[in-house]
Order: structure tokens, then C-alpha cells, then sequence
């Protein structure tokens, strides 16, 4: 896949160049090529946006795992494009604390952050909303849990987690935030930490692309029309929501939680790697990633 408006921003779905793609240890079974999506601005409900991106990481998954897999590794526990890792950022807390505490990730794709909390001594159980993405969490292997479900309707009891995380998952493409929001705020326990990475949403601002004509603004900041790509019928085959940093901020409010922290990371010298729009041209003038930490009372 390849960039398509100059509004994109998305960091899950948008491959490294072609001649930088890394080839996975197994092979991969490659969905058939389909026909390039219109990419357009315009609404998407809650069930649109559902069907939509759970079709396109069922048909892209592959693609995904083959082209960033490497700098993801099978058991790291990564933010971001900037490659901030858990390791050091302890946002869910120093390392040696997490033996024993039941972690939910959302949006865990390959189970890479889950497989690191496993590492760890946590009992993480790994959602994701695509069926395809979670076959090469059973790829890699793994002995937590893989559940195949919407984040906004967790199939789990209340209470059941002391933490909760997601890395670029789930929250960037739903329609209803807030609705996410409380219902991980429902399986936390008392005092449980929620802690998520999205697009630092300035970038809807500018283009994305990584080189010198990704560093002038290009649309409102203010304009929360979504992303859509959508085939020739004008179904969507994929949807982002867009969200001012102030609206983030209201939802995790609205939705119960006390927002502890607001991480923006920096980019670092040693990740010469471009990932879609991030760059190191770009991650040195303006953020990539807004990670929100968040506590329930």
C-alpha cells in the first residue's frame, strides 16, 4: 500500500519503501492485489468503520507483518514509529512490577507488546479486531491468550485487568472514542492503568510524506471529516477518525479515567528509519505520536 491523500497520517497500514522491505523468517501467504481505493474526506458511522477496517487488516496483515515486522521483533514492546520502547519508558509501570498483573492489549496485531509483557511475568491477554492479524500472533507463538473482537464491545468481565495498553491500536480508527474508552475503563480494577499511543493528531495538518513537502501545512487542524478509502461502489474499505489533541483529552475525561500523563516522544538519533510520513526530517521538527497514560480512580 501506498500513501494516498495529503491528509494521511497512518502509521499501521503505510509500508516502508519498496526497496527497504525485510522479509519474514516463514513465509506468508499474500492476499490477491485488489484495486487501488479512492481516498476521499467524508463521514463513516461506527458500523462502517468497523466492517471497513476489519477487512483491511484481514487483507493486508500480511503485507503489514512482512514490511514491519523486524522493527517491531517478535516480542518488543515499541509505541511507536520513533521506537520509544516500554523498556524505557516504563509508561505502565517499571518492568519488575508487572509479574503477576493481568494486562489486556487492544489492537495487539501480532501480540508483539503482549509477548513482552508475558516476558516480563504479566498474564497479558492479546484483542484485535482482525482474524488475520492474530493468526501471525499464532505464527510467532505465545502462550496468553488471542481474542478476535471489537474494542468497543470487550468481551470480558468487569474487572477483570490491572492494566490495559494499546499501541497505535483500535483508538485511531473508531468513530466512538469515548465509547472505547469506557468500556476498558469497565475491565479495569480500581487503581488500573490505561495507557494508548495514537497520531500525534497535528500530523492530520500536513502531508504525509516524509521528505521536505511533509513539513508545510496542508489542511485544518480543526477539520474531523475522516479518512476514507473506499472502492468503486463508494463503500469504505478503510477509515481513521481524526481527533484535535484537545478532543483526546475530553474523551479520556469523559470516559471516567484522570489523565496522568501526556507523552509526545522525541525522535531518536539512532532510528534512521522511514515509516510512511515518519521520518527522521520530520520526527526532529514535529511530533509523530501523542501516548496518553491514563488512570482509573
Amino acid at each position: 500500500m501506498r500513501p494516498h491523500g495529503p491528509h494521511r497520517a497512518l502509521p499501521r497500514r503505510v509500508p516502508l519503501r519498496e526497496d527497504r522491505r525485510v522479509p519474514t523468517r516463514e513465509p506468508i501467504i499474500q492476499a490477491p492485489d485488489a484495486p487501488e481505493p479512492e481516498a476521499t474526506r467524508r463521514d463513516a458511522s461506527a458500523t462502517e468503520s468497523v466492517h471497513a477496517n476489519r477487512g483491511w487488516w484481514d487483507r493486508n496483515a500480511d503485507d503489514y507483518q512482512t514490511e514491519h515486522g523486524t522493527f517491531l521483533g517478535d516480542d518488543r514492546f515499541v509505541w511507536g514509529p520513533e521506537g520509544l520502547d516500554e523498556v524505557e519508558a516504563e509508561l505502565l509501570g517499571p518492568a519488575e512490577d508487572l509479574k503477576g498483573k493481568d494486562v489486556l492489549e487492544i489492537g495487539a496485531g501480532a501480540a508483539q507488546c503482549a509477548r513482552w509483557l508475558a516476558g516480563q511475568g504479566a498474564r497479558p491477554v492479546a484483542l484485535d479486531l482482525s482474524h488475520r492479524q492474530l493468526q501471525h500472533a499464532l505464527r510467532i507463538g505465545g502462550s496468553f491468550p488471542l481474542v478476535c473482537a471489537d474494542a468497543g464491545a470487550l468481551p470480558f468481565a468487569d474487572g477483570s485487568f490491572d492494566l490495559a495498553c494499546s499501541a497505535y491500536g483500535a483508538l485511531p480508527f473508531v468513530a466512538d472514542p469515548v465509547r472505547v474508552l469506557r468500556d476498558v475503563r469497565r475491565v479495569l480494577r480500581p487503581g488500573g492503568r490505561f495507557v494508548f499511543s495514537v497520531t500525534h493528531p497535528i500530523r492530520w495538518a500536513f502531508p504525509d510524506e516524509p521528505g521536505p513537502e511533509g513539513l508545510s501545512v496542508a489542511a485544518s487542524y480543526f477539520d474531523r471529516t475522516p479518512y476514507v478509502e473506499q472502492d468503486d461502489d463508494g463503500r469504505a474499505v478503510y477509515v481513521e477518525h481524526h481527533r484535535t489533541l484537545g478532543d483526546r483529552v475530553r474523551d479520556v475525561v469523559a470516559s471516567g479515567f484522570r489523565l496522568v500523563d501526556l507523552v509526545e516522544p522525541e525522535w531518536p538519533a539512532w532510528n534512521t528509519q522511514e515509516w510512511g510520513g515518519w521520518s527522521p526530517l520530520r520526527g526532529n521538527l514535529i511530533p509523530g505520536t501523542a501516548i496518553f497514560v491514563c488512570e482509573r480512580d
